[in-house]
């Protein structure tokens, strides 16, 4: 897969079906640095979140994975890019 067709995916996918599905970027991952603070007992933000959905997709892919953790973790960095702007 070429690197325009990972990114052209990861776009796709961040604000077509999965934004359809789970809602707006910065609260679904703000929801999660929450419950992850809480379940750790340690300060999570919601770039934090992000990079570490895309650390679990680069993991992934030492196990054979397929080309959607290529996909998702491109998107999971473009997440965290996004949420850092808004700071």
């Amino acid at each position: 897969m070429k690197t325009e067709d990972i990114l052209s995916d990861a776009s796709r996918l961040v604000s077509g079906d999965r934004a359809k599905a789970y809602g707006d970027k910065k609260i679904l991952h703000d929801k999660i640095a929450k419950m992850w603070s809480a379940y750790t007992d340690c300060n999570i933000n919601a770039e934090q979140v992000a990079m570490m959905m895309a650390i679990l997709k680069i993991a992934r892919t030492t196990t054979g994975s397929s080309a959607d953790s290529y996909t998702d973790g491109a998107a999971y960095i473009a997440i965290a890019g996004e949420i850092h702007d808004q700071k």
